[in-house]
């Protein structure tokens, strides 16, 4: 009897469900999710099932079940250690403040497997929205592991690029079923293809690249940078907008976003030649700006502008393709409006509430201007002269104007 094939994914939210889940689910594979959500896990091992309805303009809704699903509370860690030990793969999908919750738990199970069961080598897919996460992660995993473990050769640290979206589910959505999760039809897994320990797997839609920092800079520089700009900019000319398509029915927004998208392209095509071409580049950008007027989907504004504190990083979606175009001697003039924007972005969630992080940086940071927020939320280094001139081309705008 052939042995049933075990993913283990770290996370069981909208990407963990909507995604991963059903990519492997689908292929043969038993998930089995391992979350902090004791409410969610004991649903997924009481319905044994759930639903990802996809949603698209024009087209009637598809309901695709997903089963042959179980679910693990992260505090249950012999559990999760053992489900480790005998797991053919494992993927995260946590968000970048939780990963390192987790990775010493992983570690756990890492070390557990490596003695119980030799050279069994094992892949990591890391699902996260984060730039060189597989540096962070391998970091970590050595601090945490035995001085002697193998990392190098046991552990693959599979980098991805994830641009799939998914919505908020209301409160009254989630009262009628607290498992369903509102999809996009796109479902392609970029991953990075020279990682790998043991063979890829065989998943529909999964594209293995060989340099996967160009597709998740691409994925931050293009896809959330041109999602924020629409996000930013929309609040910016009416703040009673709601939900993401509305702004861009409005052709001074939508020329500014896709510009602004064209001037990030410019920038990775330069820094990437050889992995991602301009017409490539401009035929994606225009794909994502008919998927960002999916009105079917329902995203808001909230939920894509949301967390101030990380998208204004330097490694995020506004400073990041600042930094680039600034090192590629590409003009940007588009990026000043989307920082400005970023700074005004108040809206609130179905409750009427601000993201909590938000409203502590409307109350702390906001009020002492331009200079501190680059310093201290976008952690600007002075050292380096390309950060240096972002710095000083940026604090060139003395107040919070509108573009409009």
């Amino acid at each position: 009897m052939t042995k049933k094939r075990k993913m283990i994914q770290f996370g069981a939210g909208r990407i963990g469900r909507s995604f991963l889940g059903q990519l492997f689910s689908l292929s043969g594979y038993e998930v089995v999710f391992v979350d902090i959500n004791k409410e969610i896990v004991n649903k997924i091992n009481r319905k044994k099932e759930y639903r990802i309805i996809i949603k698209q303009n024009n087209v009637s809704d598809q309901t695709i079940l997903i089963s042959n699903i179980r679910a693990i509370e992260t505090v249950n860690t012999e559990a999760v250690i053992q489900e480790i030990v005998e797991a053919d793969i494992l993927c995260t999908a946590v968000g970048k403040d939780a990963l390192k919750n987790i990775i010493p738990l992983i570690a756990r199970g890492l070390s557990s497997r490596e003695k119980k069961a030799g050279n069994s080598t094992v892949d990591i897919i890391i699902a996260e929205n984060m730039r060189h996460v597989s540096r962070y992660f391998f970091s970590e995993l050595k601090r945490n592991l035995p001085e002697e473990f193998p990392l190098d050769q046991f552990v693959g640290l599979i980098e991805t690029s994830i641009g799939k979206m998914v919505p908020i589910i209301t409160e009254k959505e989630s009262k009628v079923d607290p498992l369903v999760i509102l999809a996009e039809p796109y479902n392609q897994l970029i991953v990075d293809r020279k990682s790998f320990k043991n063979p890829i797997p065989l998943l529909p839609e999964l594209l293995a690249v060989d340099n996967i920092q160009a597709y998740v800079d691409r994925k931050l520089f293009i896809h959330n940078f041109g999602h924020a700009a629409t996000a930013y900019l929309g609040y910016q000319y009416q703040p009673d907008f709601k939900y993401i398509y509305e702004p861009l029915q409005e052709k001074k927004i939508y020329n500014s976003v896709r510009n602004t998208m064209l001037q990030s392209a410019q920038a990775l095509n330069k820094a990437y030649p050889d992995d991602l071409k301009m017409s490539d580049l401009q035929i994606h950008i225009d794909d994502l700006l008919t998927r960002f007027q999916n009105k079917a989907l329902g995203d808001t504004l909230y939920r894509v502008g949301r967390d101030l504190y990380r998208k204004l990083d330097k490694s995020e979606r506004i400073i990041g393709p600042i930094i680039m175009a600034e090192q590629n001697h590409i003009y940007w003039d588009e990026f000043n409006k989307i920082f400005l924007a970023a700074l005004q972005f108040k809206a609130r969630d179905e409750y009427g509430q601000l993201f909590p992080a938000d409203k502590k940086f409307i109350e702390k940071e906001l009020p002492l201007g331009i200079e501190h927020i680059l310093r201290s939320v976008s952690h600007i280094d002075f050292s380096n002269k390309i950060e240096a001139n972002v710095f000083r081309k940026l604090t060139k705008y003395s107040s919070y104007q509108s573009i409009f």
